[in-house]
């Protein structure tokens, strides 16, 4: 399967010969069955054409959907351009652009940041997920899903996060708010790196020694690529 990784962001600078950038740490998490072809949106690559993959999986960053950058509008035509039966996946940002694309809206959230190792319920079970009541995931943003894009089911909700997770009624495309590519090392790094953004930062680093469900959700986004 060939899987286009639009890259819409890097880490910090200094985190980046330690952890390496996101498409690494997505081909860490998916394995070896994808054909990867990475593309930095913000430098203004996108595939040639929007049916040139068999699927594409959209990356974090910091940027916000709201952000009016060229680049942001041109990834949302894209993505409503895209063939209906070419599979998609969002995670963090790539959660919000796909929200904002196809009908819902994002938000800064007034609750602030959500960082370290957060609990979402599983509130639909999809075809490809197992059946486990929760997972637990580190997670890194301000912004959020406000209003739930039409043709969508919810499929996972916190109350710090409503729409953490969507699987689309109409395409064959899922997303998440959290950040399943995170290691437990790099989320920490992140974390200490924005004291001074972010509040209580030392609880947030140590709830990230708790047990992760990286591993699953990574399992369950391969099992969606592949079906």
């Amino acid at each position: 399967m060939k899987l286009a990784i639009l890259e819409t962001g890097t880490p910090p600078e200094p985190l980046i010969a330690r952890f390496g950038r996101y498409p690494a740490m997505f081909q860490r998490l998916l394995g070896d069955g994808f054909n990867y072809e990475s593309y930095d949106v913000p430098a203004g690559e996108l595939p040639p054409v929007p049916r040139g993959h068999d699927a594409y999986l959209i990356t974090g960053s910091p940027a916000g959907v709201y952000d009016g950058l060229p680049w942001i509008g041109e990834l949302a035509a894209f993505l409503r351009a895209t063939d209906r039966h070419v599979k998609v996946v969002g995670i963090c940002f790539g959660h919000q652009i796909m929200a904002e694309a196809f009908g819902g809206h994002v938000e800064k959230s007034e609750k602030g940041w959500g960082v370290g190792l957060h609990t979402y319920p599983v509130v639909r079970r999809e075809p490809w997920m197992d059946d486990v009541p929760a997972v637990a995931i580190p997670a890194s943003h301000q912004d959020q899903v406000v209003i739930q894009p039409p043709k969508t089911h919810v499929i996972a909700s916190s109350l710090f996060t409503p729409y953490a997770g969507l699987a689309w009624i109409d395409r064959p495309a899922i997303s998440f708010q959290f950040h399943p590519e995170f290691s437990p090392d790099y989320a920490r790094a992140l974390i200490d790196g924005r004291r001074d953004r972010i509040a209580d930062a030392d609880r947030a680093i140590a709830s990230l020694d708790g047990p992760n469900d990286n591993a699953r959700v990574g399992e369950w986004i391969g099992r969606f690529l592949a079906r």
